[in-house]
């Protein structure tokens, strides 16, 4: 059975924590997968496991209907292992700052090598928004935030008036 999960907003600490990896002894894995798609559910297109409080390395992904061939995907212990030379800036948003959208340079290609629900090894070359989330997705188990990749005035701006939204109480979760 599916339970969404508490999702952890920005300053909380387990934020900005490394994820350790996990081995396939680890039997919460296909749980956690589970109530991680359950928790992102309506809510965005990837979820790290960080962001609810797990310091694992597990990632889930689903950019919707249109990219059903590939998703949604799960993706265990996940490492860029290619990244093109090509850059371009995309909008990104991130479920620990509700209601806040910043463009972030990242490569617009990548090779990221995995295991899957099963501990299986997988490869997937991605490009485009698949790209971009499973980037940005990898940074939260390295405790990296898209806040990370802004300047610092704009990165500045955004954590002011992200916590001047916490205080008075509105949240666009």
């Amino acid at each position: 059975m599916a339970a969404p999960l508490e999702i952890r907003y920005y300053p909380d600490p387990v934020l900005r924590k490394l994820s350790v990896p996990v081995s396939p002894q680890d039997t919460t894995i296909p749980q956690l997968v589970t109530d991680l798609f359950a928790t992102l559910e309506g809510r965005g297109i990837g979820l790290a496991a960080p962001q609810v409080g797990i310091l694992k390395r597990v990632v889930v992904v689903d950019l919707g209907p249109e990219y059903s061939e590939t998703l949604p995907l799960a993706l265990i212990n996940p490492e860029i292992t290619w990244r093109s030379e090509e850059t371009s800036a995309c909008s990104n948003g991130c479920l620990s700052f509700p209601g806040f959208w910043e463009d972030v340079v990242r490569p617009e290609e990548i090779v990221v090598a995995y295991q899957d629900v099963n501990f299986r090894p997988q490869s997937l070359k991605a490009q485009g928004l698949l790209a971009v989330c499973i980037q940005h997705e990898i940074d939260h188990l390295d405790g990296i935030l898209f806040i990370d990749h802004l300047s610092k005035l704009k990165r500045a701006s955004v954590i002011r008036r992200f916590k001047k939204q916490i205080a008075e109480g509105l949240s666009a979760s």
